[in-house]
C-alpha cells in the first residue's frame, strides 16, 4: 500500500466515544507486567517500570493505552505481583501515570478485572503455576469448583453474596479509577477470568440463578456492568472484553453466543467490544496466525450496533489499515508488537501518510 494523504489513511484518524476522542486507532491492549509488590502496603502498587513501560508508548503516539488487567481486590490478581486497583495508595501512583499520558495527548485507559480460578499463579516466567500462601498466593474462586488445568486443586466455588460482593468490587474499582484520572474503562471478560468463567457452560456448573441457560450465564457479567456503569460517569466511555469463542465448539462459549450478548452490553451502556478469543482452558486448540481474530469482530460488528475493537497478531502498518479500511473493526489494539516497538505507531504514520502529535524534544528526528 502507497502512502496515503492522513485525510484518507483510515488508522490516524481521530475516534469519538461519548465525550472521549482518541487522536487515531493504534490502541495498545492491556498487558499484564507482573511487576508490582506482592505483599505488604505497596501490594498491588504501580512504581516506576510501570510509568516507564506506558509512559513510552505515549510519547510513541499511541492513542488510547489500556492499562494492564487491574485486580478489584487482593484474591482477584492473576499473580501476587498484579497491579490493583482496592485502596487509595494504588490509585495515587496510578494518577502519576495517567498525567502523563495525558500530556503526550493520548488517552488513558484501564482494565479491570478479577481472575477467579486463574488467579493465585507464578510470574510466566517463573512457570506460571498455583502458589501458596508460602508464595503470598491464596485460594481461587469460581462460579463451580472445576480446576483450571489437570492436576490444579479445585477452586473454591463461590456463595450468591460473594458474588453480589465482588460486583461491587467492580463498581468500587471504577470509582477509583475515575480518582487516578483514567478516561476510558474496561471490563475484562475474556481469557478465562472470572466473568468469562460465569459466561462459559465448560467452567459454570451453577444450578441457581447464575448457571444453566444464557441469561442465567451472563446475569454476573451484566449486573457487573450495571454497577460500573452507575459508578462511571454518563460522559465517559466504557468497553468490554470478550473471548468470542473458547474453541471448543458448543462445549464451550461460542460466535453465536458473543454476538447475542453483544446486543444485551450495548443495551446496558457497553461503548465498544474489545473482541480477543480463548483463554479458558489450556489445551483448546487454536489456529494462531495474522488476524486469526479479527473476523469474529467483523461479524459483531455486521451483525449489531456496537463498535468493535480488533486484537491479535496484528503486527504492520498494512494490515491494520486494510482491517479498519474493510469495515471489519473501529480501532485495532497492538500487544506483543507494541512491547517489541514503542515507537509502532509512528513507524506506521510513516509509512501510510499518517499524521502524529511529536514531542517537542523529539522534533529534530522527524
Amino acid at each position: 500500500m502507497s502512502a496515503a494523504p492522513a485525510a484518507f489513511t483510515a488508522l490516524f484518524q481521530p475516534y469519538t466515544l461519548r465525550s472521549v476522542t482518541v487522536p487515531n486507532r493504534v490502541w495498545m491492549a492491556p498487558m499484564c507486567q507482573y511487576s508490582a509488590e506482592p505483599a505488604g502496603p505497596d501490594a498491588g502498587v504501580a512504581h516506576d517500570w510501570h510509568f516507564t513501560h506506558y509512559a513510552a508508548r505515549a510519547t510513541g503516539g499511541t492513542g488510547l493505552i489500556v492499562q494492564e488487567a487491574t485486580a478489584v481486590s487482593p484474591e482477584g490478581r492473576i499473580s501476587p505481583y498484579d497491579l490493583g486497583i482496592w485502596n487509595d495508595t494504588q490509585v495515587a501512583a496510578l494518577r502519576r501515570i495517567t498525567d502523563f499520558v495525558k500530556s503526550q495527548g493520548a488517552v488513558p485507559g484501564i482494565q479491570i478485572g478479577h481472575a477467579g480460578r486463574k488467579a493465585s499463579t507464578e510470574r510466566p516466567w517463573k512457570g506460571g503455576r498455583l502458589v501458596g500462601p508460602e508464595a503470598h498466593g491464596w485460594t481461587p474462586v469460581a462460579p463451580s469448583a472445576v480446576p483450571f488445568a489437570e492436576g490444579d486443586p479445585e477452586p473454591r466455588a463461590l456463595t450468591v453474596e460473594e458474588i453480589r460482593e465482588i460486583t461491587g468490587q467492580f463498581a468500587a474499582a471504577a470509582g477509583r479509577a475515575l480518582a487516578a484520572g483514567y478516561r476510558v474503562l474496561e471490563i475484562h471478560g475474556a481469557h478465562g477470568y472470572l466473568i468469562g468463567q460465569f459466561l462459559s457452560p465448560y467452567t459454570n456448573r451453577r444450578t441457581d440463578s447464575y448457571g444453566g441457560s444464557f441469561e442465567n450465564r451472563t446475569r454476573f457479567a451484566l449486573e457487573v456492568v450495571d454497577a460500573v456503569r452507575e459508578v462511571w460517569p454518563e460522559e465517559l466511555p466504557l468497553f468490554f472484553r470478550i473471548s468470542a469463542t473458547d474453541w471448543l465448539d458448543e462445549e464451550g462459549w461460542t460466535a453465536d453466543d458473543t454476538v447475542r450478548l453483544s446486543a444485551l452490553l450495548l443495551e446496558h451502556g457497553v461503548d465498544l467490544l474489545d473482541v480477543s478469543t480463548g483463554g479458558l482452558v489450556p489445551h483448546a486448540k487454536i489456529p494462531v496466525g495474522p488476524d486469526y481474530q479479527v473476523p469474529f469482530a467483523a461479524r459483531v460488528k455486521k451483525e449489531t450496533a456496537l463498535p468493535v475493537a480488533a486484537v491479535g497478531l496484528i503486527t504492520e502498518p498494512e494490515q491494520a489499515e486494510k482491517i479498519l479500511a474493510n469495515g471489519e473493526a473501529d480501532a485495532v489494539l497492538l500487544g506483543r508488537e507494541l512491547l517489541r516497538d514503542p515507537y509502532w505507531a509512528r513507524r506506521a504514520a510513516a509509512e501510510l501518510g499518517g499524521e502524529l502529535r511529536m514531542p517537542d524534544q523529539y522534533h529534530r528526528s522527524w
